[in-house]
């Protein structure tokens, strides 16, 4: 997983112009196999111009805005009514891992008699004035997930996971998930990409060093048994019949596990 410094945003002015466009209008009378040429070139620079430099996308709202990807930390803060319906006393001690981590923990916060935490997997130099304050007072910290979390056993009686599983490879995942079961005293909670909803966010490259890899429910079944994660049953039960009575459709896959206690 990569750490990159967040650089100010480069933007394509409307008024500006891209390279080879004259070329293509002065060659327009020129041989096919030249004009195709210009046009391939044209492409790749345009392409890297997109993603070049740290920080292109300062934010995930940002990239879900350009690529019209879901966001499955948004869909956690969609979610959280039916988290407390579903999960009742254990949303009192809130550990979110993932991007825009900030975001999340300033709605758990908001919620009566619940406590909140985040992991920011991602470096946060552009932070706002709100994740900075979360920093500062330690209710945010910043964490490579692929080593183990800086919290003893049964910290917190949920974790719940988003935008972050998807960047991982199956060797990490293989150490991060069991990890997340381990502080958790309740249950873990996993969002992760639909493969029917949402596209592979390659605009992301640049931050968290791979493009997101979309696994099915099936594949998801499969590692849970191979890593002895159980699933809870109960829990997803509930969280499926508190779903169904404000017809909230999730865009993400929801997965809850048992800790591992």
């Amino acid at each position: 997983m990569s750490r990159r410094q967040v650089g100010s945003t480069r933007r394509v002015g409307d008024s500006g112009s891209f390279p080879f466009v004259g070329a293509l209008h002065s060659k327009s009378r020129s041989s096919p196999l030249l004009s195709i040429c210009l046009v391939l070139v044209g492409a790749c620079l345009l392409i890297g111009y997109a993603y070049s430099g740290p920080g292109m996308f300062k934010s995930i709202k940002e990239v879900i805005k350009i690529t019209g990807d879901s966001s499955c930390t948004a869909e956690v803060q969609r979610a959280i009514p039916v988290l407390k319906n579903a999960y009742g006393d254990s949303m009192r001690k809130v550990l979110h891992v993932g991007p825009e981590t900030c975001s999340v923990v300033s709605s758990l916060l908001n919620e009566e008699e619940t406590e909140a935490w985040g992991v920011e997997p991602y470096d946060v130099e552009d932070a706002d004035s709100n994740c900075k304050s979360l920093l500062h007072k330690g209710l945010v910290r910043v964490a490579d997930i692929k080593f183990p979390l800086p919290y003893r056993a049964k910290s917190f009686s949920l974790v719940i996971v988003s935008d972050a599983l998807d960047y991982l490879s199956p060797r990490y995942l293989n150490k991060s998930v069991p990890e997340f079961a381990r502080v958790a005293s309740d249950g873990v909670i996993l969002f992760a990409g639909n493969p029917g909803q949402q596209k592979a966010k390659v605009a992301e490259l640049s931050k968290f060093g791979r493009p997101a890899k979309m696994r099915s429910s099936s594949w998801w079944v499969r590692f849970f048994s191979l890593n002895s994660l159980e699933e809870n049953e109960a829990a997803s039960k509930k969280f499926e019949q508190a779903a169904s009575k404000i017809s909230y459709k999730p865009a993400c896959q929801v997965f809850h596990l048992k800790p591992l206690h």
